[in-house]
């Protein structure tokens, strides 16, 4: 069974850009909507440690979507490009959101929006 599911980078948790955020409940209010099958937290996907998070997760063949929200969606297809053709993960799958600067409530609108448009 095909599965969707939601990764939230925050830039190491030290980016400026994250502070008005409370990341927890960003997980917490999109796993209540029921919205995706998984959330997660990775403190720095463009790191080599995220390279091998993505390639260890994305080997499960019942992924059929990836949301991943934190920086632009251009750096994150540039960053993550590598780890998905490298378990042949199709790039189409990974949806991309930049979430930086935003409140909780903000960052909770934004992905359940990008969910919505992008099922």
């Amino acid at each position: 069974m095909a599965k969707k599911g939601l990764i939230l980078c925050v830039c190491q948790g030290t980016c400026p850009s994250f502070k008005k955020m409370d990341t927890l409940e960003v997980l917490n209010a999109i796993r209540r909507e029921k919205i995706v099958d998984f959330v997660s937290l990775h403190p720095q996907l463009c790191a080599d440690d995220g390279d091998q998070y993505l390639k260890i997760l994305l080997d499960n063949k019942d992924i059929d979507k990836l949301y991943v929200a934190a920086c632009d969606p251009l750096m994150q297809q540039k960053m993550f490009r590598d780890a998905l053709e490298a378990v042949g993960f199709d790039k189409s799958k990974h949806v991309a959101l930049d979430i930086r600067n935003m409140s909780t409530e903000e960052a909770v609108n934004a992905i359940k929006k990008l969910i919505s448009e992008n099922p």
